[in-house]
């Protein structure tokens, strides 16, 4: 197992990078929908990549809910979690804030709608009910938390993204090693019986650690609006290392129900493709809100400390 780790993840983090790189190569700095110079729109590579993730994400989110006893339908589920993907990707580009609210609560409305009918066919009525709540909780898990980041690159560089998975995935390695050496005191037993508290909160203090240095790395990059202050950094981390942890808690508590080890076996050691995406799926949005809310500017304007 340790082996095939080894070496998943490396091919993993070579891939992420190339496509950053290709993204950042290929791709127009302005936030366009539209391309310059017959560059492709900004974003345009991390968009595609969220594409081929959402559905993978919503399939095995599916299988889990199959194991639970819930009816699904694989293509319904992973139909809705591309729409609402595609959706939410797309709303800065519809100039309206009315239409943008409307357009995904519509989507929200078409999605119940097609799941209620989906599920009744026959004169079914047994499980409707929970069957469409489980493609409701697809789409948003899988296509809703996907979207933040295409929604992150429209504003910075893809670096930033890379960031953020970083400092994601350091609180999964310092919780993990901070247990291994002095964990003790039980987290949630009954949940996942090997996390302890002593590894939440070094896995919490890697994070700090590393979306300081991140941050203060960040000014070595060319675009402005990608320099981050350091205590910007050190609140980041902190933030997404603790909702990381809840990300993985919550991908535990849909296995455990569903009486399986991995969501799926497509990733060689280390399961599915939602194992590996558990933690940053969940901090997506925080990334968000601290980018939009916190802005460089402010901070170079002396609005906020530096």
């Amino acid at each position: 197992m340790l082996r095939y780790r080894l070496i998943t993840g490396p091919i993993l983090i070579v891939a992420i990078l190339a496509l950053v790189w290709l993204d950042a190569a290929l791709t127009t700095p302005q936030a366009t929908a539209g391309g310059e110079g017959g560059s492709l729109p900004r974003g345009a590579i991390i968009a595609l990549l969220g594409l081929l993730i959402t559905p993978l994400v919503a399939y095995e989110t599916a299988r889990l809910l199959e194991q639970v006893g819930v009816a699904s339908r694989a293509w319904l589920a992973m139909g809705s979690a591309l729409a609402a993907y595609v959706v939410v990707a797309s709303l800065p580009f519809l100039g309206s804030a009315s239409a943008a609210a409307g357009l995904a609560a519509t989507l929200l409305v078409v999605i119940l709608v097609a799941s209620l009918v989906t599920f009744s066919r026959g004169q079914n009525v047994k499980g409707v009910m929970a069957a469409t709540g489980g493609v409701l909780l697809v789409t948003v898990y899988a296509g809703v938390l996907v979207a933040f980041f295409p929604l992150i690159r429209l504003e910075h560089s893809g670096w930033v993204l890379v960031g953020a998975v970083l400092t994601t995935k350091s609180c999964d390695i310092g919780a993990y090693f901070t247990g291994m050496s002095i964990g003790r005191t039980k987290l949630i037993e009954w949940l996942s019986p090997k996390k302890t508290w002593e590894g939440l909160v070094g896995g919490v203090a890697a994070a700090t650690l590393v979306g300081s240095l991140l941050a203060w790395w960040s000014a070595a990059l060319p675009d402005p609006a990608d320099h981050l202050p350091v205590w910007l950094g050190a609140v980041g981390g902190l933030l997404v290392g603790i909702v990381g942890q809840f990300g993985d808690l919550a991908e535990s508590l849909f296995k455990r129900d569903a009486g399986v080890k991995d969501s799926g076996r497509s990733l060689p050691g280390m399961g599915g493709i939602l194992d590996v995406l558990d933690s940053p799926l969940l901090t997506g949005p925080v990334a968000y809100w601290l980018l939009t809310l916190v802005p460089a500017h402010s901070v170079e304007t002396g609005l906020l400390p530096p």
